[in-house]
């Protein structure tokens, strides 16, 4: 497959998107009184208000942490009371996350902060923009995640 004959500039307009994209987050994280997390920890504490009493695999394969990262952030997270780790029952080898009350309280604040960041990221695009944008970008994350199965690294999304 060839690719067109410009230059093209993908890879650093995500990354520089990324960049701004979590200083706003912080900043709004910030301005709606949510000083109890960052906004790399609001990504795990996302996922377990989606689906609480995960493992730190699945924690893991969803936010796309390596599990040496998403160690330490956990650490951060139990340490503030946020979360709390159990040992599976049916396999004692098998660490589960759980959200703590103080952490389920929480999550009507963040999901006002996520609205507040989409209504920035999508200014201007209908509705139909925002899907073919994101099937775009899902399109990537599969072309990626194959590459990096391919050298026989681990897929971490």
């Amino acid at each position: 497959m060839k690719i067109i004959a410009h230059k093209t500039n993908g890879g650093f307009l995500i990354t520089k998107i990324k960049q701004i994209q979590s200083r706003i987050f912080e900043k709004l994280l910030n301005e709606h009184g949510i000083r109890e997390f960052n906004g790399a920890q609001g990504r795990i504490l996302f996922i377990l208000w989606e689906n609480d009493n995960i493992s730190v695999s699945k924690i893991s394969t969803q936010t796309g942490l390596a599990k040496t990262t998403l160690t330490s952030m956990l650490d951060r997270l139990e340490a503030s009371g946020h979360i709390r780790r159990v040992y599976d029952p049916s396999d004692r080898r098998t660490v589960k996350i759980i959200l703590t009350d103080s952490a389920k309280c929480l999550k009507d604040k963040y999901n006002a902060v996520s609205s507040e960041m989409n209504e920035i990221f999508y200014k201007g695009f209908s509705d139909e923009e925002i899907l073919a944008f994101e099937e775009k970008l899902g399109k990537i994350l599969e072309n990626l995640i194959e590459k990096e199965n391919e050298n026989g690294q681990k897929n971490h999304i």
